[in-house]
């Protein structure tokens, strides 16, 4: 009888080291030739190359390694090309997986998927869909933004903090789709035409993370991109990574090269809006200040006019030149006093001089008739019975006058 024996139990990394030493040692797959399809390649700083080669029923990871790719002066190489490629099979350890490590290619043509790609977008430029007029503008403050995505996707999660980090203000309306597989591309499009039904929003952003271009591929067909081009939205691409193109960014507005890029261009960072609104407040405060003080200038100008033309400011005015006045009339009547004094001391004197009065003092008299004062020098000038009077040094004597001219009687 044979005893049983267990088999050895292998730990992962022994299995993998005996399947990399096993791959490495068969001739075959020393140096094999692979064609396919290329997807999801992307070239690293490091300037390696990471693609997949697919076919209808399979596909294989390569890496085509930056010294290989000199080496064999390798043309650039992008999805949708058909190419055969030369090198050995081995196993990445780390990640359990076989991989193609490429020494050299050869170009076989295009891919199906490229001559899709190609055909479509062709027919849909002839027709008009690209062109530059067509494109409306992106609102710079938009109040609603609509995303047409996978409510799962880290896309989602990705615009959605853009959003609220460059503008708290704008409110999201989530229309969510399949982005991936036969029914996406009718998904994405019924999402575009609820988010025009609906109305609300100013901007619709159609947008998934990177991926291979069949996981992109949904964005390549014709209905959807027919649903942007009806958009009476406008509407933003964002779908892949920077190299990536797909039918839905030709026909978009505007594309963006990530979900993140087109959450970006959808708002406005409210730094930005922030830091407008406090150089244009400086500047209106600026204005402000500027027209008050000309105000106050006109204020004071306008106090200083009322001051000179109020009645108080004429009446202390007009009492001063009052005044002025007076005093002026007070001295110029006292001139005119003291000139007529003098004027009459003058003829006084001379008057005095030639007083009938000092003649009579001397010894003489003065007749004067009573009826009119006239002073009687000659027997001439009177008639009998008029009354006279005659002025002596100390008194005056009434006379009347006789029949005789020749002689005059006293009473």
């Amino acid at each position: 009888m044979f005893a049983y024996q267990a088999p050895p139990v292998l730990s992962v990394s022994v299995l993998a080291r005996y399947l990399k030493e096993l791959l490495e040692t068969d001739d075959l797959l020393h140096n094999v030739w692979v064609q396919g399809e290329i997807s999801g390649c992307r070239t690293y700083a490091s300037g390696h190359c990471y693609f997949t080669l697919k076919d209808a029923e399979a596909q294989l990871p390569c890496v085509f390694f930056k010294h290989a790719r000199q080496r064999s002066a390798a043309p650039q190489l992008r999805d949708g090309m058909a190419i055969a490629a030369n090198g050995s099979i081995s196993l990445y350890e780390r990640d359990g997986k076989l991989q193609l490590y490429v020494e050299s290619v050869e170009l076989i043509g295009e891919g199906a998927l490229f001559l899709r790609f190609e055909q479509l977008k062709a027919r849909l430029s002839a027709e008009g869909l690209f062109e530059p007029e067509r494109k409306r503008p992106i609102p710079e403050q938009p109040a609603v933004v609509g995303l047409v995505t996978s409510p799962d996707g880290a896309a989602l999660r990705d615009m959605l903090r853009v959003l609220r980090t460059r503008y708290p203000l704008v409110q999201v309306i989530l229309s969510p789709t399949l982005v991936q597989g036969s029914e996406a591309p009718a998904a994405i499009a019924a999402a575009i035409d609820r988010l025009n039904e609906h109305g609300e929003a100013d901007v619709i952003i159609v947008a998934r993370g990177g991926g291979s271009i069949e996981e992109l591929w949904a964005f390549n067909e014709e209905v959807v991109a027919r649903a942007i081009a009806r958009s009476r939205i406008p509407v933003i691409s964002g779908v892949g990574h920077e190299t990536d193109f797909t039918i839905a960014d030709f026909v978009a507005d505007y594309r963006a090269s990530t979900p993140t890029a087109a959450a970006t261009k959808a708002v406005p960072d409210i730094a930005n809006l922030q830091a407008e609104l406090d150089e244009k407040r400086q500047i209106l405060t600026a204005i402000l200040d500027e027209k008050l003080e000309r105000l106050k200038e006109r204020l004071e100008r306008a106090v200083y006019d009322l001051q000179r033309a109020s009645p108080k400011s004429v009446l202390n005015q007009r009492r001063q030149q009052l005044d002025d006045l007076t005093e002026m009339l007070q001295t110029r009547i006292s001139h005119l006093l003291s000139l007529r004094s003098e004027r009459l001391r003058g003829q006084a004197l001379r008057l005095h001089s030639l007083s009938p009065l000092l003649t009579i003092a001397r010894g003489y008299a003065v007749v004067r008739r009573d009826s009119d004062q006239t002073v009687i020098t000659s027997t001439q000038q009177v008639q009998p019975g008029e009354q006279l009077t005659i002025q002596v040094r100390d008194g005056s004597i009434p006379v009347e006058v006789r029949q005789s001219h020749n002689k005059v009687s006293g009473e």
